[in-house]
């Protein structure tokens, strides 16, 4: 039990929720980093701000071998994604990226970088700090291998930012692309701008910002599928309840049943006309047919 309020403040804010808070990535920078690996953390920190933790002194470890002192900073510093780079003769230039579930390792995809274009090489305007980017993903390999399928989530994860509730056009400026073809995996990052177009749809060009990365896939250490399946479960408060007697189409048409019961004719109530007012001679002879058993008398015929 807390002791003093502000811990009583830190537990509140650690436990669980059924809306999560944005998730926090945390970049740490391995024993043996270069210049390259180095700079390739520091933009990744700079795109990912207000939401991430940039570890500025050296690790000396290994997530593939050893992940306990990935999961001591996951909890001290309430992340759950992360990425580690580091630089050997074996494996140059390399990046980790992976995601954590209850505080231990999920999913890990080693990628190596070949060719890296930083923030500052691309002399061009850049976007505020904590903007929510466009993801854009092309290349089969992200729907047919599984391999890659999971790091398109993992990419989705640690990219997306916050959850938002409405859209703002002029908020839309920041564009994140990758691309997988022939073995490789192509990062760039582009910058949105609208253009005058003499109509109200504005004409959207696509300016080179900055970092781009050029990736290739190396070792992958990605979890069971039931502990995949059971880090996705979301609690029943989230999930829509079934409304009755509404069905939807495939164009999202709302489709409802109205159960009514079996309507009585004879009451009807209609418009109400002076040329459909019954006449007292119709009435009166209404009245004698049903005395004399619902028959009528017959008109006789005028010579």
């Amino acid at each position: 039990k807390p002791k003093t309020k502000r811990a009583k403040r830190f537990l509140e804010k650690r436990e669980p929720k059924l809306n999560e808070n944005t998730k926090n990535a945390m970049l740490i920078r391995g024993g043996n980093a270069n210049l390259t690996v180095t700079e390739v953390l520091k933009d990744i920190y700079a795109v990912k701000k207000p939401f991430a933790i940039l570890y500025k002194k050296k690790n000396i470890t290994r997530p593939f071998e050893d992940q306990t002192s990935l999961e001591f900073f996951s909890k001290k510093s309430d992340c759950s994604l992360f990425l580690f780079g580091s630089h050997n003769k074996k494996r140059p230039n390399n990046l980790i990226i992976g995601r954590m579930f209850d505080y231990h390792v999920l999913d890990m995809i080693e990628l190596g970088v070949e060719k890296f274009v930083s923030l500052k090489d691309v002399k061009n305007s850049k976007c505020p700090e904590g903007t929510k980017p466009m993801l854009i993903f092309a290349g089969d390999m992200f729907d047919v291998n599984e391999e890659y399928r999971r790091l398109k989530s993992l990419l989705i994860d640690f990219f997306r930012g916050p959850t938002v509730p409405n859209i703002r056009l002029a908020g839309l400026e920041y564009v994140l692309h990758f691309t997988a073809v022939d073995g490789k995996i192509y990062m760039r990052s582009y910058k949105v701008l609208l253009k005058k177009s003499g109509c109200k749809i504005p004409r959207i060009e696509l300016e080179e910002m900055g970092p781009s990365l050029d990736l290739v896939m190396r070792r992958t250490h990605l979890a069971s599928d039931d502990l995949y399946k059971l880090s996705l479960k979301q609690p029943k408060a989230l999930k829509p309840k079934k409304k009755k007697n509404i069905s939807h189409d495939v164009f999202g048409t709302t489709y409802g049943r109205i159960h009514m019961q079996k309507q009585d004719l004879s009451k009807l109530q209609t418009r109400k006309m002076k040329g459909l007012k019954k006449r007292p001679a119709e009435k009166l002879a209404e009245d004698d047919g049903a005395e004399d058993g619902g028959a009528t008398p017959k008109k006789s015929k005028s010579a």
